[in-house]
């Protein structure tokens, strides 16, 4: 047995092999045919494909399977068993010491809410594939050409629910600099880091040079090895044929560029063949054992499916309307389970400049779990800001976090262990943010000092759970000034005190301030002034509030963070 391919793209350049599809249909695939069928009718028309590949110095193999799922297969009159034992096998016959690498490509319909296809339909789709080429002894998993990141969501979790193989990730992308479905680069490396996958890159849709800005960008985050397969150029028709531009030579001059810029693994697409790979390995042998490392940015940063908000490099607003507590609207479509009300707010604070949503359903007369993941599928249909999962019960949580298009923040955990261990399994599997209340055991600390402690145990437990520090944001916690007058500057020192020593996000309930107090949001400005001072990342406010937001466009001028006022200027005059 070889070594773990984990291991080895640590000291090399790995490459990929080229096109199936191509290699097939020059070798008579008529049109409407299932490529992957010819594993069982044309067995040796693959094994030749494959040992092409081989000979052109490929070190992973890529099964003819690209579409053996149970949609696909319909009709063939093969199970999608069958295709996948037999593809593994064939390429394993061809590998000989070569990785196999199982492919998986779209399942080939809409998911929901732009068609039929459930999440769940798309993991158990997926998880069929995923048994099957384990057990028949592939190497890695390759879920290449999607451009749902929804998709790749569920089919991520189906490899690695069913399986322990190392997994790749390649979307693809068009001009735009997005995905059919309106993903960017960094949404992407932001949501697939944060899953667990072993690389993450692009494939098809554009050539090498095409390519490179998209590259260079998932270069500039990603902190995972980056695979790369572009097609050979763009396609064009002539005389019925598709033909696509690119040499050989000149496919392998961008993709040096583009190991030189910290590719770890590439390969190629559509129009490419064994030429190609071999051509492309010969012309960087100089650094296949040397190659040059990016130097990745290390962000805080959640995301939807289609909108990345990084927390740290501006103020940034949680809106927090979409709460039954105090609010009889909210309280009343829950309980109906109608959502249209919870919709227009989402709506509302997102207009109103929120950019991160909190999500909290905390009635105790209705199924919260149920509820929660019912709208969430809503919300996030409807608006492309990120959202804050604001639950007391892991189970809501994980369902939550888990149905959720995008990398979320969990609201919260806190200093006490059983609260960690309820809350960080779900974070690490998920790759979502999490906010750290600084209380424990011990109840609320009085002190600053005591807030400190709190939060470091929060960092380094995470730590031991594999949770990066940038994945953790710390809320010092905001007591009311009618009861805790004594501790306010406390928490405010506790926010200075905590981005200094731990070098982590922060984020404060601001509202809190002022319960039980006539003109509440005179003194909820007026905090949120003096937290901002203190280098407050985040504020849990209603983006409602006019005052409120008037506040942080004055605060962002007079900070520096306002070029020139414009955004100021622009707003109020």
């Amino acid at each position: 047995m070889h070594m773990d391919i984990r291991k080895t793209m640590e000291e090399r350049v790995l490459f990929f092999d080229g096109a199936m599809g191509t290699m097939v249909q020059k070798a008579g695939l008529k049109a409407g045919q299932q490529p992957e069928v010819y594993n069982m009718i044309h067995p040796e028309i693959i094994t030749s494909i494959h040992k092409a590949y081989v000979d052109a110095g490929a070190d992973i193999i890529t099964t003819n399977t690209f579409g053996a799922n149970e949609y696909k297969l319909q009709g063939t009159g093969y199970t999608v068993e069958e295709i996948v034992e037999q593809g593994v096998k064939l390429a394993r016959q061809a590998a000989g010491d070569r990785y196999v690498a199982l492919d998986i490509g779209p399942i080939g319909q809409l998911m929901e809410p732009n068609g039929l296809l459930s999440f769940d339909d798309v993991y158990t789709a997926v998880a069929r594939q995923i048994k099957a080429g384990v057990k028949a002894g592939a190497d890695l998993v390759i879920i290449e050409t999607l451009s749902d990141i929804y998709e790749m969501k569920a089919a991520v979790l189906a490899v690695k629910e069913n399986s322990s193989l190392p997994v790749f990730c390649t979307l693809t992308y068009d001009e735009s600099g997005r995905t059919m479905m309106g993903t960017d680069p960094l949404t992407a490396v932001n949501i697939l880091e944060g899953l667990g996958v072993d690389a993450v890159g692009a494939n098809c849709s554009l050539g090498p040079k095409e390519l490179l800005p998209i590259v260079e960008e998932i270069l500039k985050y990603a902190h995972i090895p980056v695979i790369i397969q572009p097609n050979a150029g763009l396609p064009r028709i002539e005389n019925g044929e598709t033909v696509f531009a690119t040499s050989p030579d000149e496919f392998a001059a961008y993709a040096r560029q583009m190991i030189e810029k910290g590719v770890r693994i590439i390969g190629g697409c559509c129009g490419t063949n064994p030429e190609f790979i071999k051509t492309l390995k010969d012309k960087v042998q100089d650094i296949i054992h040397n190659p040059p490392t990016a130097v990745p940015k290390r962000i805080t940063a959640v995301s939807s499916s289609s909108n990345t908000v990084v927390i740290g490099e501006d103020i940034r607003v949680v809106g927090e309307r979409i709460n039954p507590s105090g609010k009889k609207s909210i309280e009343k479509a829950l309980l109906e389970q109608d959502f249209d009300e919870i919709i227009s707010q989402a709506i509302e604070q997102k207009m109103a400049g929120a950019h991160i949503l909190d999500i909290n359903v905390g009635l105790p007369q209705i199924d919260q779990k149920d509820t929660m993941v019912k709208l969430i599928k809503e919300i996030q249909t409807m608006v492309n800001t990120p959202l804050q999962i604001d639950s007391t019960n892991p189970e809501v949580i994980e369902a939550a976090v888990r149905i959720y298009n995008g990398k979320p923040i969990i609201n919260s955990v806190n200093g006490e262990r059983k609260s960690m261990e309820a809350i960080f399994p779900i974070a690490k599997k998920y790759g979502a943010c999490v906010v750290g209340l600084t209380l424990d055991e011990n109840g609320m600390p009085n002190t600053a000092q005591e807030r400190l402690e709190i939060a470091k145990k929060i960092v380094y437990t995470a730590l031991e759970y594999g949770i990066p520090k940038e994945n953790i944001i710390i809320d010092t916690l905001v007591l009311s000034a009618a009861t805790n007058q004594a501790e306010i500057m406390e928490t405010l020192k506790a926010v200075e005190m905590i981005k200094e020593e731990l070098g982590v996000k922060t984020m404060l309930g601001v509202s809190n301030i002022s319960f039980g107090l006539p003109k509440r949001s005179l003194l909820n400005r007026t905090f949120l002034a003096m937290a901002l001072n203190r280098g407050l990342d985040a504020a849990i406010i209603d983006p409602l509030d006019d005052d409120m937001m008037a506040t942080i466009d004055a605060y962002r001028v007079l900070a520096n963070k306002d070029d020139y006022a414009m955004e100021y200027i622009n707003k109020h005059k």
